[in-house]
């Protein structure tokens, strides 16, 4: 059996600690969080601390905090030559202290609170500081994940990068189609179908075979009408810079 300790109570923690929960090759020896209010509720709150000096020894200790706090949290862990993570996917092994042995546990995947995810499905990228410890970190991904991905540095961070396009840019455009639907007294529903097919098509064709509309058939007369319709200046100027990118292959504008 595996033993982790988790260090941090956001959503991130709190996705993994419910998944590790329900596998018996893992036991969670403690949780490490300033505030008990958010940790999830099927924890045992005995194994909450906030206290640095009462982290007991453990396989793995997972540090699930925010990019910024990385460096500050792992600075701060009362021992040495022992395997710490981060669940980052753009700070470096270098953001970890260099008292223990480091590594990166980044389960590639959007979390929101009450929201559950079937981890099966989720793509571990996995990078540690020394060979001998990346057998570890691999049985502990595989534990809840069918997908394992050895990624470096540079590799996860391109991920991560594209992730903002396919996933926070593509979301922030949901919320434009649907300000422009509320505008109009049109019900963004109506869209879902479309959202959900669109994505659908990602699985048996590559993006660029799956696109579609009028700029792709460089149709000006409709690009003009959408554009001439488009009374919001921020719209109006994603809307044209999108048209022209796919216009261009992708080339530069």
């Amino acid at each position: 059996m595996i033993k982790i300790t988790i260090i941090g109570s956001g959503n991130v923690a709190q996705h993994l600690i419910d998944a590790f929960m329900k596998n018996k090759a893992i036991e969670i020896i403690q949780v490490f969080s300033r505030t008990q209010k958010q940790i999830t509720p099927n924890l045992d709150s005995g194994k909450i601390i906030n206290d640095w000096n009462a982290l007991a020894e453990a396989d793995l200790y997972i540090i699930a905090v925010s990019d910024d706090a990385i460096a500050d949290v792992s600075s701060q862990l009362p021992f040495e030559n022992r395997l710490v993570v981060h669940t980052s996917g753009s700070a470096p092994l270098t953001s970890l202290d260099n008292k223990n042995r480091k590594g990166v546990f980044y389960p590639l995947q959007t979390f929101t609170k009450g929201k559950e995810i079937d981890f099966k499905t989720i793509p571990f990228c996995l990078e540690t500081e020394f060979e001998n410890d990346y057998e570890l970190l691999e049985k502990t991904a595989s534990a809840i994940s069918d997908s394992i991905h050895k990624i470096d540095y540079h590799q996860r961070k391109a991920l991560h990068v594209a992730a903002v396009f396919v996933n926070n840019f593509t979301n922030y455009l949901y919320q434009l189609g649907n300000d422009i639907c509320h505008e109009n007294h049109v019900s963004f529903d109506i869209l879902k179908p479309l959202i959900l097919e669109t994505a659908e098509k990602l699985l048996t064709l590559s993006p660029k075979d799956a696109q579609t509309g009028p700029a792709k058939r460089n149709d000006i007369s409709t690009i003009e009408a959408h554009e001439s319709f488009l009374s919001n200046e921020n719209q109006s100027t994603i809307y044209k810079i999108l048209t022209q990118s796919i216009q261009n292959h992708g080339k530069k504008l």
